[in-house]
């Protein structure tokens, strides 16, 4: 397990009421001794781990604080879905995104957002292809590779003035499932409502159920506003909408698996949980019940002040990178960077970047092709020639990757 990196002496995060909690992101949080996935890629000293989407930021004190409390009781045996915990998700969609979620929609989940579409799949049983847009989070290719399934890779629209756009026109046909990332992983684009909503009706149009994978949708920056599936289709569209969220990206507790799932079709929800139980799982769980509760009850003022801090940080990246920036993030905590215009060798930038920065990335050739809509069974050559950088970073360590990011850039 490799440490988290020596830093400079501490620099105030950014700007701070008084009235406003300290949650510690701007201070050192060395993550040694966890087990962390994304520290033990990057095992040379020094190096600053930057690849998987996980936050080196200290978590929400309301989560420490509900597990802590239930360990306490040494009662660990079968738990059954707490109802209130629906009202609670349905609570949380209309005070953070301003719409209205039916309770009966919710499906309270024991695992991760990536289980959850094998399960839909399962529970679908697509006969055509699955399509998702491209550059993309690698885990939909994985999860259909898994499944068997077949799957076909839209590019995306990349314009200079505003970044990423989702494919227009038909669908291919025959077509089961369309698959999205909202906001879009890698780029931190948050896509316009009506741009989901053409796409849901190209989905209707080619027989498809679209699922969007929100993770990242509470994690829009301010001025930007997260259009939520469900709530956002036509509603005759509804019925083939499902949108899926986890506290684990927003709250930092990805280790911690869980999600819930927003489903308004009941004939689908009925065979997802029937789905769900041939697989060992039943909606709730104990750990994932109190870290959801804690999460969405207590963690509000938490995420805000976590809001705060990465606007502010990737408003210095990308001030810094300019145009090796390909589409600027409007949500989440990553950064889409053109390795060529950084100076990197596009056909080895991730270990360019590590040997000249000792930064760690994620690859381009992760997410997918970009130049292809030929059926599939394996990933394509990806965003060649591109990094994704994750930025949610104490304040010392981001100062750290600053300064080494403007030297790589001098050279440019």
């Amino acid at each position: 397990m490799s440490r988290s990196p020596s830093t400079p002496p501490r620099t105030p995060s950014p700007a701070r009421t008084a009235a406003t909690p300290d949650f510690g992101f701007g201070r050192p949080f060395d993550r040694s001794g966890t087990g962390s996935s994304k520290w033990a890629r990057a095992a040379a000293p020094g190096v600053i781990a930057m690849s998987l989407a996980d936050m080196d930021l200290p978590g929400p004190p309301a989560v420490a604080e509900a597990l802590t409390r239930r360990a306490r009781h040494r009662a660990y045996g079968y738990t059954v879905c707490a109802p209130a915990g629906r009202e609670l998700v349905t609570r949380w969609y209309r005070t953070r995104h301003g719409v209205a979620v039916d309770p009966d929609w919710v499906l309270l989940l024991p695992f991760g957002p990536r289980t959850a579409i094998r399960l839909l799949l399962e529970a679908v049983r697509p006969e055509a292809p699955v399509a998702f847009p491209t550059p993309e989070w690698g885990g939909f290719a994985q999860v259909c590779r898994a499944a068997g399934l077949p799957y076909r890779e839209l590019p995306l629209t990349l314009r200079p003035e505003d970044g990423y756009r989702l494919p227009s026109g038909l669908l291919p046909r025959p077509t089961s499932v369309v698959l999205l990332s909202s906001p879009h992983n890698p780029s931190g684009r948050v896509w316009p409502a009506g741009d989901v909503r053409a796409l849901a009706e190209e989905a209707a149009e080619a027989g498809a159920l679209l699922v969007s994978d929100e993770v990242h949708g509470d994690l829009t920056h301010p001025g930007h506003t997260h259009p939520v599936a469900v709530t956002t289709v036509d509603e005759p569209l509804r019925a083939r909408t499902v949108t899926l969220n986890s506290v684990g990206k927003t709250f930092n507790a990805s280790g911690l698996p869980s999600s819930f799932a927003l489903v308004p079709d009941p004939a689908l929800r009925t065979r997802l949980l029937d789905t769900m139980a041939g697989f060992g799982f039943w909606e709730g769980g104990l750990v994932e019940q109190a870290v959801q509760h804690a999460a969405l009850s207590e963690g509000g003022p938490w995420l805000d002040a976590l809001l705060a801090h990465l606007a502010a940080a990737r408003e210095r990246l990308t001030d810094l990178l300019g145009p090796a920036v390909r589409s600027a993030p409007q949500a989440s905590y990553l950064l889409w960077l053109d390795a060529a215009a950084l100076g990197l060798p596009p056909a080895a930038a991730r270990r360019a970047l590590l040997d000249r920065c000792a930064l760690e990335a994620s690859d381009g050739t992760e997410f997918g092709a970009e130049s292809s809509t030929e059926s599939r069974t394996e990933s394509g050559p990806g965003g060649h020639g591109t990094l994704r950088l994750n930025y949610a970073l104490p304040q010392p360590v981001l100062e750290t990757v600053l300064e080494r990011l403007a030297r790589i850039r001098a050279r440019a």
